[in-house]
């Protein structure tokens, strides 16, 4: 972490974390990644420096705030912005996000946030193909909580430790995803389902009911 930087966040907490993440999620590069940022100000949540709860909230608004924008811009003027500036963005990985997202919808943008490197590319994508804002709210909300708010939540537990993941944190990084994208397939997600599954039923079994009591 630059000491300079450093030095912003420990003077403006809370909105130096909130602009930092924002910007690198509309896509405007800093040298230093958002996750070490969010393990940066986790720390001072856990020297008293910065409160944790309002880390977490600011953390998680930066995030979702900025890669909703991003969203936005993408889903108002994709069209125009590809045409005009196609050689700026990878295709090849743009294509591949609408490819997984027009197979998984939501779930694919979800997922598509917690793979490192190329998080803001699934929201590109969801921009261009027009994904609704009731599907694709939501699963940035989950991701951003997942994503941000764990690295927050690290930084805290890490205490002094964190510069040493810090050190390390492209291997992290990509733990960091493969190991909650395993928990999602093998826990999370079989639960949505069945608790989707036993609401459907229970609603089918609900109206059953109601037209036999009508009759």
């Amino acid at each position: 972490m630059p000491p300079a930087l450093a030095a912003y966040i420990v003077k403006y907490g809370y909105l130096a974390v909130f602009s930092t993440i924002f910007l690198q999620e509309i896509g405007i590069p800093n040298p230093v990644p958002n996750e070490i940022i969010l393990l940066f100000a986790g720390y001072l949540a856990s020297t008293g420096v910065l409160k944790f709860s309002l880390i977490l909230l600011f953390g998680i608004a930066g995030d979702f705030i900025g890669t909703t924008a991003l969203y936005l811009v993408f889903y108002f003027f994709g069209d125009r912005i590809m045409h005009l500036a196609s050689r700026w963005f990878p295709a090849e990985k743009i294509e591949k996000f609408k490819a997984n997202i027009n197979r998984r919808g939501s779930l694919g943008v979800f997922l598509g946030r917690l793979v490192p490197y190329l998080r803001g590319y699934a929201s590109v994508a969801a921009g261009l193909m027009k994904i609704p804002p009731s599907k694709f709210l939501p699963a940035v909300v989950a991701s951003a909580m997942i994503w941000s708010g764990g690295y927050v939540t690290a930084g805290r537990l890490l205490g002094k430790r964190w510069q040493k993941v810090a050190e390390h944190l492209t291997v992290g990084k990509i733990l960091v995803g493969v190991i909650v994208v395993a928990i999602l397939f093998l826990f999370v997600i079989p639960k949505i389902k069945k608790y989707f599954h036993t609401h459907k039923l229970n609603c089918q079994k609900k109206n059953q009911e109601n037209s036999v009591d009508k009759k």
